[in-house]
Parts: C-alpha cells; structure tokens; sequence
C-alpha cells in the first residue's frame, strides 16, 4: 500500500484571512493556524480582544479592527492582508452572530444585522478576496457555517436561513472555479461551547456538556478546519458536518 501523504510543515509560510478572530471559533483557529507555521491577519470588533489575541507576540499574527457587516470593510481587509503579508492563500470567513426565537417577535434591526454580518459580511469577502486566489492559481476558501445550514431549525429561522444562503454560495461558488486550483468549502458545526452560549474554556459547565456528549469545543472545530486545508491539492473537502455525539440535530 503506498505510503499516506504527510501533512506536517504543509501550512507553513502561508497567509490567511480570519474574521471573527477575537473570540470562539475564530480564535481557536487563528491560534492553531498560528502554530502550525501560518501568518494570519486576524480580523475582529474589538481592538481589546484582538491585542489580548495577540500576547506575547510570538505568533505571526497581526490584527485589524472591522465590522463585516459593512460591505466596504472587504476590500479594506484584502488590501490589509496584502499589505502586510504580500499574498493570501486562506480565507475563512467566520465572523457570525445569532438570533433566535418567534420571527414574530425577532427585532427588524437584529434580522438585518445577522443577514449583513452572516450573509453579505461572508459575499463581500470572498468576492474581494477570489481574484487574488485565482490569479495565483491556488487558495481556499473556507466558510464557517452550522448544521443550520444542512436542516431547517424552527426555533431560529432567521440564523437557519442565513447559513441555507452560506450553504448555496459555497456550492455555486465552488461549481464557477473548478479549475481554477482554488477550494471552497464549508465547515458547519453542531452545538460549539463558546462565550457565545455561555461557556468559558476550560469551565466545569464545558466538560460536563463534553462528557455527556452534548457540545464541542472551538479546538475541535479549529482541529478539522487544519483537516480540510492540509488534504492534497486535488483533493476539496467540500462539507464537513461537525457534531456532538450526543447531539440528535
């Protein structure tokens, strides 16, 4: 049997584009893409948590404060990455936020704000971002969405909708660049025990939802993103459903 690839050094001296780095998700993987040789421009809201991010400075790591729910803030990140590193290799479009409960009773101002940042936050930064991918002829795209995106949960129908839309875009988007040596792909996690929800890293409230089986952590989520961008070049991951053992969605 021929020898399996190895993966070891594969992500090293690239350059990536995380947003929503400051917390969760984001932060878990700006810190594993961090240690296995990458340099990120980890993209966030708050200046006080990226600078925390940050630490002693030893990971080549450099921040920037944006809003994705601003259109215009994509083009000001991709211009940033490019200024700071010369090149992008991955994008991870990961920055989201959430609203659940009776449509009847969600807010119109918090319906537009999760469709700007989990949609068109999302849109505007791979649109920035792909003609740099295509023009060198490799790259990935890597979208945070959610099994939300794979199911219709009724009790969170406006959050299930955007990550639908995720879903659509990154197969359509993935069908016009076959070809071009750029991956898109989407990673969609079940229940993810982060700040978000309530839980601290590293809490007693974390490891008993762990050990009965009922949430992840950021790590692992983090974990199977290094996963898909280490596979071979011809080779894309293009869904990866993440769950809890004991999770029935």
């Amino acid at each position: 049997m021929a020898d399996q690839p190895t993966t070891a050094g594969v992500l090293a001296g690239k350059v990536a584009i995380v947003t929503g780095a400051s917390s969760g998700i984001g932060l878990a993987t700006t810190v594993a893409l961090a240690d296995e040789g990458c340099s990120v421009l980890a993209v966030g809201r708050s200046q006080a948590r990226l600078t925390e991010l940050l630490g002693d400075g030893s990971r080549p790591i450099e921040t920037l404060v944006a809003d994705v729910a601003d259109p215009s803030s994509a083009e000001r990140i991709v211009a940033a990455a490019l200024e700071r590193f010369g090149r992008i290799d991955i994008v991870l479009p990961n920055a989201g936020i959430y609203a659940g409960g009776d449509l009847t009773q969600t807010p119109i101002d918090a319906i537009a704000d999760v469709v700007a940042t989990n949609v068109t936050g999302v849109f505007t930064l791979v649109r920035a971002a792909l003609p740099h991918l295509i023009e060198q002829g490799h790259g990935d795209v890597l979208v945070t969405s959610s099994v939300a995106g794979h199911q219709d949960i009724h009790w969170e129908p406006v959050y299930s909708a955007t990550k639908h839309a995720v879903q659509s875009f990154v197969h359509t988007v993935r069908r016009q660049n076959a070809g071009t040596g750029v991956r898109v792909g989407a990673i969609a996690p079940g229940v993810v025990l982060n700040p978000l929800w309530g839980f601290e890293h590293g809490s007693p409230e974390e490891q008993a939802r762990i050990d009965e089986g009922t949430g992840i952590r950021s790590s692992d989520v983090a974990e199977a993103i290094l996963f898909m961008l280490t596979r071979p070049p011809h080779v894309v991951v293009r869904d990866l459903v993440l769950l809890p053992t004991g999770q029935e969605i």
